[in-house]
């Protein structure tokens, strides 16, 4: 068997697959992704090298730093809302045991199951100002008029609601999983060295899950920015474009508005804030023993050069 894995032949054999995967599934879109902002294609037809026009466009395109700033703000939701209540709940639901536990944790996941057309047509109703819920809890607690949520100046806040709401499932159940493999053994100790409930979380449960927060935040994070569909079906980035993300931003420019080219260059930037945002969080992050050990290394090979 270690003759067979030594062999460079059947190692390339093994990872070809994923490379093929990767390169045409990923690399050359992006490639050509690339290669379409820097024209002024519209989909049909042929393209014309225009250079960095689009990208110059963008930074005067209000729209599109909207877009941007409402992704920010969905990624500010999740990491500062969504995932401290999961986290609690993670924890609520790890101490539950039997079927108590089992049957929450159903009942929190259900909306991740649900398509995301019918939660975008439920918030809907509920948002109604005529007859959905939101109107009817206004009125029972003695308020007179009428108030619609998908309007001017609070629709941004609205759609943020669903969405945070919407994606909570996943985050508490990675959280959930992530406490669950934590050996119970460790707070049976703190427990007889006199630990509270609230010491044990704040010295074991969150070192010991800072891998999982770590991944967890990163996926939120990217999520925020890639957001789409339930905006495209709740609002469709109006009213105006108060509620435009940078997936239906770019969405319209290229398929609305025939701007390919335009559409291209919002997807690039999107790639690039996605990787900057990963390599920050993953600095965020960084064990303080690793950065000591990586400052060392660099030392060490500076000293080796000269």
């Amino acid at each position: 068997m270690h003759k067979l894995y030594s062999n460079k032949w059947v190692i390339f054999s093994l990872v070809l697959p994923g490379l093929l995967t990767f390169v045409i599934a990923i690399l050359a879109p992006i490639i050509l992704s690339v290669f379409y902002s820097l024209t002024d294609y519209s989909g049909l037809g042929e393209a014309t090298v225009t250079g960095i026009q689009n990208y110059k466009a963008l930074l005067h395109d209000s729209v599109f730093w909207t877009a941007l700033r409402n992704s920010l703000l969905l990624a500010i939701g999740f990491v500062a809302i969504q995932h401290p209540i999961a986290v609690y709940v993670a924890v609520k639901l790890d101490r539950l045991q039997g079927k108590a536990e089992g049957f929450l944790r159903c009942v929190y996941f259900i909306p991740n199951v649900i398509s995301v057309a019918v939660i975008a047509y439920l918030w809907k109703f509920i948002y109604n100002p005529n007859f959905g819920l939101l109107q009817k809890i206004l009125e029972f607690f003695g308020y007179d008029g009428t108030f619609n949520a998908l309007s001017s100046g609070s629709a941004i806040w609205a759609v943020l609601v669903v969405l945070i709401w919407h994606g909570f499932g996943w985050g508490m159940l990675i959280y959930y999983t992530g406490i669950k493999n934590i050996d119970p053994v460790v707070y049976e100790a703190a427990k007889i060295d006199g630990a509270t409930e609230g010491q044990a979380f704040l010295h074991i449960t969150l070192p010991l899950m800072k891998p999982v927060i770590k991944y967890n935040v990163t996926l939120a994070v990217i999520s925020a920015l890639k957001q789409m569909e339930t905006v495209y079906l709740l609002t469709n980035g109006g009213p105006g474009n108060e509620t435009q993300f940078l997936g239906t931003y770019l969405y319209k420019q290229a398929f609305g508005s025939f701007k390919y080219g335009y559409g291209n260059a919002i997807s690039v930037v999107f790639i690039a804030i996605c990787l900057l945002s990963t390599v920050i969080l993953n600095k965020v992050f960084e064990d303080r023993s690793e950065r000591r050990e990586g400052k060392r290394l660099a030392k060490a090979a500076k000293k080796a050069k000269s």
